[in-house]
């Protein structure tokens, strides 16, 4: 599929939403880019739209993605965001694996890495709708299987009402 300057136009200006320095800021910045990214395929390939958070309700779905695909399609993404210069002080990496040997705990998520820190996080778009805002947390975090919805992290990982709620706010966010 092939993005027009008008799609990528869109894309950085809900992504201008939230220009913060903050590691929160940029978290959101991230989750912002991948969910905007989501809709902009979702316009090429609409059987994305058939794309539910975590495969429990759409089994036989035409459109359906397991972890390997939104793991990949996510990796993709950042790619992208990092080519039109929206990814500053991020390194995209390979996507990772937890449980590899676990059939039934198998899971898979795309990592970006944060330059100043060194420290990898996880972009993980499996557990929301496509189209949807995607969870992160510290791989480590992740790779531990700590819950990216519940505390510490929940705020982190918030489903606003509005974009600009994304980054408009006063809470410290702990993050370890």
């Amino acid at each position: 599929m092939t993005f027009t300057p008008t799609d990528m136009a869109l894309l950085k200006s809900h992504m201008a939403v939230c220009p913060g320095t903050r590691l929160h800021d940029r978290l959101q910045h991230v989750r912002i880019g991948i969910w905007q990214m989501q809709l902009l395929a979702q316009k090429h390939q609409p059987l994305l739209a058939n794309d539910l958070a975590i495969n429990d309700f759409e089994a036989g779905v035409e459109g359906r993605m397991d972890c390997v695909d939104s793991a990949s399609n996510t990796t993709t993404y950042l790619h992208i965001l990092r080519d039109i210069r929206e990814l500053p002080g991020w390194t995209v990496a390979s996507p990772k694996v937890r449980s590899r040997f676990d059939l039934t705990a198998v899971h898979w998520t795309a990592v970006i890495i944060d330059n100043a820190s060194g420290r990898p996080w996880s972009v993980d778009s499996w557990y929301r709708p496509n189209g949807h805002l995607p969870m992160v947390m510290p791989l480590a975090s992740w790779i531990d299987k700590k819950k990216a919805w519940k505390p510490p992290f929940a705020r982190l990982n918030s489903t606003p009402h509005s974009i600009d709620e994304l980054c408009k706010t006063n809470l410290h966010v702990l993050i370890d």
